[in-house]
């Protein structure tokens, strides 16, 4: 079974109903052995890509993944960027904001962490927090000190979603390329996995009754999500729903994303000019003595 990354991606304006997207679907290969192999050569080939993106130092890559707790954004993280050279990578997740960060707008603790040229920045959840559980959660909205009159929820998430796109519009504009993951977890998956985050000692720690609070949301949660896929997802800058009930399958399309977005960037190693070649030349005179 081969992945083509386009039937993830929702479609720009496309109105999103997530319980028709499914959370699993067939998987892409047959065995263990075959699920290594595939992820294997998926991490090679974004090994060498990296260090094309590094050589050519003309475009920034942000990769955004978003998804319910237990849905596998660590593990995904964790595996599909494996063969990545850490120099030229940053990985970012973002939590409950600090009292530093609700002094400033809500785009500005993740615009300090945009990658550079030539590197690959990572955000383990997003300022895609702000119109999604502090949507469901609207009296967070009180703590961060906005004006009464823009705090309106008739039309403050329409406003973000406008802020957020226009963002990514002008860093589209300045090479960076977006790719945004939403990892879909149905409710009873999540289920086993809190029980086995229980159940298994090294994973306690993962565990807190907010999670099963949050749990009674679950249906605002996904609401939220529709209404920012359908506002947010656009060409330049696309959402990718991947069903996430089946981890190792979630992984190796989520590499094929990456890979596929990757490679859609027009890069190329620096041309070497006859004065470099020259001096090249005499270097290695001096190395051949």
């Amino acid at each position: 079974m081969t992945i083509d990354s386009k039937d993830y991606r929702v479609a720009p304006g496309k109105k999103v109903d997530l319980g028709k997207w499914p959370t699993v679907v067939d998987p892409v290969t047959k065995s263990k052995k075959e699920y290594k192999e595939l992820l294997q050569q998926h991490i090679e080939k974004l090994s060498a890509m990296q260090n094309l993106h590094y050589a050519s130092h003309k475009y920034a890559l942000l990769l955004i993944f978003q998804g319910m707790d237990g849905a596998g954004k660590d593990g995904a993280i964790r595996h599909v960027m494996s063969g990545v050279n850490p120099e030229g990578c940053e990985v970012f997740s973002f939590k409950q904001p600090s009292a530093e960060e609700l002094d400033h707008d809500f785009l500005w603790r993740t615009t300090c962490r945009l990658p550079e040229r030539g590197r690959i920045g990572i955000f383990n959840r997003s300022y895609y927090e702000e119109v999604l559980v502090v949507r469901v959660h609207p009296e967070m909205l009180r703590a961060q000190g906005l004006p009464e009159e823009l705090r309106d929820e008739k039309n403050i998430w329409e406003q973000r979603y406008g802020s957020i796109t226009d963002l990514e519009k002008h860093l589209h504009r300045n090479g960076t390329k977006i790719v945004k993951i939403f990892l879909h977890l149905s409710n009873e998956e999540q289920r086993k996995r809190f029980l086995a985050r229980i159940d298994e000692p090294d994973k306690n720690w993962k565990f807190s009754t907010s999670d099963i609070h949050e749990r009674k949301y679950w249906k605002h949660y996904m609401k939220a999500y529709e209404d920012c896929f359908h506002a947010t997802s656009t060409r330049h800058a696309p959402w990718y729903v991947v069903p996430a009930d089946d981890k190792e399958n979630a992984r190796l399309i989520v590499s094929q994303i990456v890979v596929d977005a990757m490679g859609g960037l027009k890069m190329a190693y620096p041309k070497t000019t006859g004065k470099r070649r020259l001096e090249l030349h005499s270097i290695k005179e001096l190395l051949a003595k």
